[in-house]
């Protein structure tokens, strides 16, 4: 279990001296925290590094310096990949990416069953209640290339949920959704966290998921 995930001097190295635009060198500041059981929404325009930070926090890139510390484990950015993040990605950090990292060819239930065969977390029947929830009652059973890309948006969003976690970052996750289906992503979400006590990590570029936030950062 990871109660904590504290940021030291992150330093975004990859956006250092960028010849155009790009984060700026350290965003972060010396020292920041998430909690489990707290709700975060990190604020910024684009090329200001949220991507990057949600890649830092699930073992994609280490192109930083600085550390970041989960629990009583503490790693070093720009050291060699640990397998450490192997076991946190299926038991304790889920993500959602911006990209959705969907397999085209497979269908919405069969993504998501994917990864919960991996986890034993959900039921070929949660998952399709799920995706009925978020509207893809008529499309769960369609290949994923054939959706569009808020549908797509909205398997991805089941997929993330379908394992154990204490901590799940979701980055630009309504991007290209109504506000129905933004509303119903946040009921889930809620429902999640008051279950499981989850902390919860959000960006947005500026259509935020509606939720209530217990702290707000804006880079």
């Amino acid at each position: 279990m990871i109660d904590c995930i504290v940021l030291n001097d992150l330093n975004l190295k990859a956006f250092a001296g960028a010849p155009q635009g790009g984060a700026p060198s350290e965003v972060f500041g010396p020292k920041v925290e998430f909690r489990k059981g707290v709700s975060y929404l990190i604020e910024a325009g684009s090329g200001r590094g949220k991507s990057s930070f949600c890649a830092f926090l699930c073992g994609l890139r280490n192109d930083y310096s600085g550390t970041i510390s989960f629990g009583d484990r503490t790693l070093k950015g720009g050291g060699k990949p640990d397998s450490f993040f192997v076991t946190m990605r299926k038991k304790s950090i889920a993500v959602m990416f911006q990209d959705y990292k969907l397999f085209p060819e497979l269908t919405a239930v069969e993504n998501v069953m994917l990864k919960s065969q991996l986890t034993g977390f959900f039921s070929k029947g949660e998952v399709r209640d799920m995706l009925t929830r978020l509207g893809l009652s008529a499309h769960m059973d369609r290949p994923c290339a054939t959706l569009s890309i808020g549908q797509q948006q909205r398997v991805a969003f089941v997929r993330a949920l379908a394992q154990p976690f204490d901590f799940i970052l979701l980055d630009e996750p309504i991007s290209h959704l109504d506000e129905e289906n933004a509303m119903e992503m946040a009921r889930m979400l809620r429902e999640r966290q008051q279950r499981d006590n989850i902390g919860i990590i959000v960006t947005s570029i500026g259509y935020r998921l509606p939720y209530e936030y217990d702290v707000v950062m804006n880079l």
